[in-house]
């Protein structure tokens, strides 16, 4: 049975509608008028244990309503939910107990005592084995960097000091589940690297089931396998992040730095008839679908017309791929295909 089972599972939220200025509050007041805002909308979704998933989709598509729930902080409007044998919402506490939350705008640290303490003060809420609490401590403390203000209050330490000291609170226990939402907002590169290898070596070593939400597309990468992206309250794509690029984002782009510029590109179009090439002085650059073509393939039909000093490959990018989603600028119901061009700029 997996881990997480939702069939159907809906929230409607109800919101007053009221027309702006004085006026408006005094009908409000007397005459008051309601709309229903569906939130998440009849989503199907299962998790297998050990399994890292990121939940994305643009700002208000449904994400943090839908961990709110998994987290039984919402009840459903309808439909049902059961995360490792329980539904969250009736047995809040039982749940707790086998998850673990972060969330980027909020924190688990109480603000005006050392962050020891706060650890100490969820050993103790989660009745945590001494012996398995002074393991898991000292192992998140030399991961995450955290003997450096173990001793100060959590109020007086920075965002990403913050950040790393909420993933060992949530982690101490050793839930199975594990909600990560924005979990490296604001953070330098250095520290959200560093957050990022913990999380993974959390999946890989003890089996931790990941769900992730976040805008920063390197954690994605970084972190999870399989990519689950809502719009409008719907999932409009499940699946392998592996497979997701491999349909819809591939194109490679060779840009190469060449000695002189080229007396013509018509010889290397010839070779290259399904690429796309462009030219700028001493810059060419030619974008290829990386399953018909090897960059190895390229680069000789390259050389073997211009002198060439030097090359770089673009790998595809998750983060492109997301935005054209995001800006409906690609439906995740058939796949792209590349169209055959030749470009000369």
């Amino acid at each position: 049975m997996p881990l997480i089972e939702a069939r159907g599972l809906t929230k409607k939220f109800r919101q007053a509608v009221k027309e702006p200025g004085l006026v408006g509050s005094l009908k409000h007041f007397f005459t008051r008028q309601y709309k229903d805002k569906l939130a998440v909308d009849h989503i199907d979704l299962s998790v297998e244990a050990g399994e890292s998933v990121a939940y994305l989709g643009p700002n208000g598509a449904g994400k943090s309503t839908t961990i709110k729930m998994l987290t039984g902080i919402l009840v459903p409007t309808s439909g049902s939910l059961v995360v490792d044998g329980l539904v969250p919402y009736e047995r809040r506490q039982q749940n707790a107990r086998k998850i673990g939350v972060v969330f980027g705008q909020r924190t688990q640290l109480w603000w005006d005592i050392p962050v020891v303490e706060s650890f100490n003060l969820a050993r103790d809420m989660y009745e945590i084995p001494p012996r398995r609490y002074k393991e898991n401590l000292g192992q998140f403390t030399e991961m995450l960097g955290l003997a450096e203000f173990m001793n100060i209050p959590a109020g007086k330490i920075s965002l990403g000091q913050r950040m790393r000291a909420d993933l060992c609170m949530a982690l101490l226990h050793d839930p199975k589940l594990l909600y990560l939402d924005e979990p490296t907002i604001g953070l330098d590169i250095a520290v959200k690297d560093r957050i990022r290898k913990f999380i993974r070596s959390r999946v890989e070593e003890r089996g931790t089931t990941v769900m992730l939400t976040t805008h920063d597309l390197g954690d994605i990468e970084d972190i999870c396998k399989r990519i689950v992206i809502i719009d409008n309250g719907k999932i409009i794509h499940d699946g392998d992040l592996a497979k997701l690029k491999d349909t819809y984002a591939r194109d490679r782009v060779i840009h190469f730095q060449l000695a002189r510029p080229p007396e013509s590109i018509e010889p290397i179009c010839a070779e290259l008839p399904a690429c796309e090439l462009a030219t700028d002085g001493l810059r060419l650059s030619v974008r290829f679908d990386r399953f018909v073509f090897a960059a190895g393939e390229i680069a000789a039909a390259v050389m073997s017309h211009v002198e060439v000093v030097d090359f770089r490959i673009d790998e595809p990018e998750v983060e492109a791929l997301i935005r054209k989603v995001y800006l409906g600028q690609l439906s995740l119901d058939s796949p792209s295909q590349p169209a055959p061009a030749v470009v000369e700029a």
